[in-house]
């Protein structure tokens, strides 16, 4: 499909680079080593917690898509499934389990299968608390 079928009538707008994204949540249990001990954070405790996963890139120009969301919903799938209602103490790679680790953690799940990642943003609703991570 030639760029000016793909994108209708904006085909003489200079496209640059775009950003795409899809959030999703998980519940999952922690506990926060470094908490002083009788602190609430040092004790086992849940949170729902929020990440929005974003892609950068040129849209194709066969296909207009910067990344296909059907991809992208695939490997998210497999990062959710590791931590929704899990204990995140126990999955070893993350270390201490804080936002920033997480966060990390999620990327390095994630940049295998899409090169393009540009920012995973993580966060605690109820806490109103967040981090961004964007890979560098």
């Amino acid at each position: 499909m030639a760029r000016s079928q793909c994108w209708g009538n904006i085909s003489h707008i200079k496209v640059m680079t775009m950003q795409i994204y899809k959030d999703f949540t998980f519940e999952a249990a922690h506990f926060l080593p470094s908490a002083a001990p009788g602190h609430p954070n040092s004790r086992i405790h849940g949170h729902s917690f929020h990440v929005r996963v974003t892609v950068e890139g040129e849209p194709d120009p066969e296909t207009g898509l910067v990344f296909h969301f059907d991809d992208l919903d695939a490997a998210i799938a497999v990062v959710r499934s590791a931590l929704d209602h899990q204990f995140l103490n126990e999955i070893e790679a993350i270390g201490a389990p804080t936002l920033e680790n997480i966060a990390i953690w999620i990327w390095s799940q994630l940049i295998v299968q899409i090169p393009a990642l540009s920012e995973v943003h993580i966060s605690r609703p109820s806490c109103h608390e967040g981090c961004v991570y964007r890979g560098k």
